[in-house]
């Protein structure tokens, strides 16, 4: 296997190798005629992310008959990839036989700098691949990357989990969807009750799909799921620096929630890369804690209300999925 990229191409890659880094330690590549496959998977296996790359995104691409796989340490990566991506005329990788030990990595700089590393390859990887179709999630929107982080600007920096909420606007009781101005979605900080939290924040959030959103889908009942920051902030700086809208799948608390690159008005078919981040959610629905359709007075006019709660909390299970519930 040889492959070449330079240019906006190299940019794109580096970023990539940057986002699977903050979710998981190691990525399986994968090789094959029609693709590239890079995915990883976090140590408690609640997240898994995998970046797929056509031909046409490189250079050059060059891939023996029989498919070619291992895995690499993503740490090691991303150290051939600190030198200025303005300072690298292309970037070579080459995998000598699918049995090498090592994969080869040259950065050929402007400078006339030619850097050479060979990153050690495990030949048996214990990733699997996921797949998951986006087209049966019953529930979705997509927001420009930036709107999103203003958002999730009215919460503390050090919160680990938030819940999203969705409501059809047009189930809701007349006066209350006056009320509420059509804020059919909620984000929610989520914290654990059966810690002591008597100091920390709680912030609700109330949003117009119209003015926030690029597209809003979502019929029936009011659903909700919980999951983690960390990696939803790794994929939304991936999305910003690729400048694309970031596309938010999901189905109900306990399922998986998919969050996918949204490459204009098409729906990736067409791009020379696509990526998609899978999160495990929690199995206990948050909708009892409050009646969704019925928002505090001093949310009625505007678009989020941050309160302090100085009450403890009644215990509950604390569960969160350890593994996406899907087929792998």
């Amino acid at each position: 296997m040889e492959l070449t990229l330079s240019d906006n191409s190299l940019k794109t890659f580096a970023r990539c190798i940057t986002c699977l880094a903050r979710i998981g330690m190691n990525s399986q590549f994968k090789a094959s005629s029609s693709q590239l496959l890079f995915h990883t998977i976090n140590s408690s296996r609640s997240a898994y992310q995998s970046i797929t790359f056509k031909p046409g995104f490189f250079d050059v691409y060059t891939v023996s008959s029989n498919p070619v796989q291992c895995s690499v340490l993503l740490k090691a990566v991303c150290s051939v990839l600190r030198t200025p991506i303005s300072n690298i005329d292309h970037l070579t990788v080459r995998l000598p036989d699918p049995d090498a030990p090592k994969v080869q990595w040259i950065l050929d700089c402007y400078s006339g700098m030619r850097k050479t590393y060979w990153i050690t390859c495990n030949v048996e990887p214990d990733i699997q691949h996921l797949s998951l179709d986006r087209q049966k999630f019953p529930s979705n929107f997509v927001v420009r990357p930036r709107d999103l982080n203003r958002l999730l600007a009215n919460f503390q920096s050090s919160l680990q989990e938030i819940t999203i909420i969705a409501t059809e606007p047009a189930s809701l009781p007349p006066d209350s969807a006056n009320e509420i101005g059509g804020k059919a979605i909620e984000l929610r900080s989520y914290i654990d009750p059966t810690k002591d939290n008597d100091s920390s924040l709680h912030t609700q959030l109330w949003i117009d799909p119209k003015e926030e959103f690029l597209q809003y889908v979502h019929t029936g009942d009011p659903i909700d799921v919980t999951f983690s920051v960390k990696e939803l902030k790794a994929f939304l700086s991936f999305c910003e620096g690729c400048e694309v809208d970031i596309h938010l799948h999901f189905e109900k608390a306990g399922e998986p929630i998919l969050m996918a690159p949204k490459f204009g008005l098409e729906d990736g078919s067409h791009s020379n890369f696509d990526a998609t981040l899978v999160l495990a959610t929690m199995l206990i629905s948050q909708l009892h804690e409050v009646n969704v359709s019925e928002p505090p007075e001093v949310a009625a006019r505007t678009h989020a209300q941050t309160e302090e709660r100085n009450g403890s909390h009644a215990q509950q299970d604390n569960c969160r999925t350890k593994c996406i519930r899907a087929s792998i």
